[in-house]
């Protein structure tokens, strides 16, 4: 999809990242992410290891489909299940700005409290007291 302007980009990006992380609140689609991070897998075998119905599990499969975090080449019944690591992408930039921010809060805060120490010479032996 080629995005026209930047209104209709604003308008995807929150909806994407909604999918993904909706997808990914489950346990076993993000088990199902984590063993296709190791390799393709039909839907049947993505399924040996639950007790659960083949169709449970291709379930969870088009919720990651419908997320763009795996796609399924072919036509094939046993056609496998491919990881789509590039969604991964817009989440991790998304949760890397928050990240930054919070470091940049952080050093701030050790700034003032490294500047109070520096205008109050007794705070240092109040901190050596209580450090045992």
């Amino acid at each position: 999809m080629v995005i026209v302007n930047r209104l209709v980009e604003v308008m995807l990006v929150p909806d994407q990242l909604s999918k993904v992380f909706a997808a990914l609140a489950d346990p076993t689609r993000r088990d199902l992410v984590a063993r296709l991070a190791v390799g393709d897998a039909t839907v049947g075998q993505l399924a040996a290891p639950y007790d659960v119905s083949v169709q449970a599990v291709s379930k969870h499969i088009k919720v990651l489909q419908d997320a763009g975090l795996v796609r399924r080449d072919g036509t094939s019944h046993r056609r496998p299940v491919h990881l789509d690591a590039e969604v991964f992408d817009l989440a991790t930039a998304w949760i890397e700005r928050y990240r930054r921010r919070a470091e940049e809060r952080y050093q701030r805060l050790d700034a003032v409290l490294a500047a109070m120490n520096e205008n109050d010479p007794e705070a240092d032996e109040r901190h050596e007291g209580t450090a045992s």
